[in-house]
């Protein structure tokens, strides 16, 4: 562990923390010196995670717990005790994702919106309600939401796609207005930001398609690398912006 960066002791929550972004996250955050709570709807896949980080990490402070955040009570409930717990909450890393596309607009199935706007939009104004409180009353809160370039320019196939995760985007920036307006003069001391990917890639995926050239893909290491980067920043120079890991559209 590094532990002398601008995360070194800060809390941060990972919601999405089972999956491979979700598993990268956890591991770097830690290892620049970071509690680390995740997230995840399944209990099993969230146990191997936490796991794989604190071995990786050399025993660090990451935990984890199952929590329904299509539920805002839960959520609020478990932003309440990471408070609680370690006495305050420097971050919420959105990485809550799922995918469903057609083969041509006109096939769109709307029961793929309704998945869509629950995992994609619903999880973010649950996390963003419920930890908006700990992270302004942070000297470094931060909320990061990952999005995806096709938010900027749809494709007919991936209309509810493009269409959730570009609610979401907007959802986010009215989450950095409110801390811009609640900095006042002085600017903002927390921080919303969100990380415009084209698609993430893991070694697992590599191995399954060995030819595959993954062009403009996103490795869930670096992204975990650039989540850890917001923190390295002023609140001022990331809220409110699109920091684009991928060439825009």
């Amino acid at each position: 562990m590094t532990g002398n960066g601008a995360l070194s002791g800060a809390v941060i929550a990972v919601a999405g923390a089972g999956g491979p972004a979700g598993r990268a996250a956890l591991l770097r955050l830690a290892e620049a010196g970071a509690t680390v709570v995740g997230a995840d709807n399944d209990p099993e896949r969230l146990a191997e995670a936490v796991d794989a980080a604190r071995y990786a990490s050399g025993g660090a402070s990451v935990t984890g717990e199952p929590v329904d955040l299509l539920d805002l009570q839960s959520t609020r409930d478990w932003a309440t005790h990471i408070e609680k717990d370690f006495g305050r909450i420097d971050g919420l890393v959105h990485l809550v994702g799922g995918w469903r596309g057609s083969e041509t607009f006109i096939k769109t199935s709307l029961d793929d919106w309704d998945f869509l706007e629950l995992l994609l939009i619903r999880t973010v104004q649950h996390t963003s309600l419920a930890f908006y409180d700990a992270l302004q009353r942070s000297e470094r809160g931060r909320y990061v939401l990952i999005s995806a370039a096709g938010a900027t320019k749809p494709t007919a196939g991936n209309a509810s796609y493009a269409a959730a995760k570009a609610a979401a985007e907007a959802w986010t920036l009215a989450l950095a207005d409110a801390f811009h307006k609640a900095g006042g003069a002085d600017g903002p001391t927390s921080a919303a930001a969100i990380l415009v990917v084209k698609a993430l890639v893991h070694d697992a995926m590599r191995a399954e398609r060995p030819n595959a050239k993954f062009a403009g893909f996103t490795d869930v290491e670096d992204l975990a690398e650039a989540i850890a980067d917001v923190w390295e920043q002023p609140a001022a120079e990331v809220n409110g912006k699109r920091l684009w890991l991928t060439e825009k559209p």
